[in-house]
């Protein structure tokens, strides 16, 4: 079965949980809202996330916001490099719930990274779907309307956040959507409506319920689709 791309990265790296608390490291932890570092600060530390949910976005410098993803306990964040790129720094990361962490320098998480091949393969691997991620939402979501985008978001984060009854999405406000998907807040409201309207889904602050996953596939495009 091909693999569906993700907003939420999480449990990734929890076999390495062992081997991440033997190296050094420094045990931290972020209140909700905290940044993980400071605005225009270049990345200078990786985490390992145990607990807690991270947002990763972009700010552009006429205003607008780009989240790109959410990193969740059990993963590594941001993903280790050797280069320094400009763009990095208009990233920011925020915690969304209290995060507990370990905390590497680089010059610790590159001693780690040539050391130790189960880490390295899943770097990389944590790369690839991260770039997957970026196509994904770079070119296919573009040629999407704003329904399909919408579906496709909901259905992807159905399949990684789903809670024990299988329903209830990531609390994410219409507002947080629409940053997603790089579309109006009057778009996001617009097309929830019509998907509550036709029984697809329930809404409530902060809480997106699917309540029938089948017709909400239904206006999903095939890309997304896990077969």
């Amino acid at each position: 079965m091909a693999i569906t791309p993700k907003y939420i990265f999480a449990e990734d790296f929890r076999d390495l949980e062992d081997y991440f608390l033997s190296c050094p490291h420094k045990e931290v932890s972020f209140e909700k809202g905290d940044y993980l570092w400071k605005p225009g600060e270049p990345y200078g530390r990786i985490h390992y996330l145990k607990t807690g949910v991270v947002q990763n976005y972009l700010e552009h410098e006429m205003g607008y916001r780009k989240i790109l993803s959410f990193h969740a306990g059990g993963t590594v964040f941001p993903g280790f490099h050797y280069q320094n790129y400009k763009i990095e720094e208009s990233l920011l990361s925020q915690a969304l719930t209290p995060v507990e962490a370990l905390e590497f320098t680089m010059a610790q998480f590159e001693t780690m990274f040539g050391e130790n091949e189960a880490l390295r393969h899943h770097i990389i691997e944590w790369y690839s779907a991260y770039v997957n991620l970026f196509i994904y939402d770079g070119a296919h979501q573009e040629f999407n309307s704003s329904l399909v985008k919408l579906c496709n978001l909901l259905y992807l984060l159905l399949l990684r956040e789903a809670d024990e009854q299988g329903q209830n999405l990531y609390n994410l406000t219409q507002e947080d959507l629409a940053d997603i998907l790089g579309v109006s807040l009057i778009n996001v409201t617009r097309n929830l409506t019509k998907l509550r309207r036709a029984g697809i889904i329930t809404t409530s602050r902060k809480q997106i319920a699917v309540i029938d996953a089948e017709r909400l596939m239904a206006f999903c495009s095939g890309e997304t689709l896990s077969f």
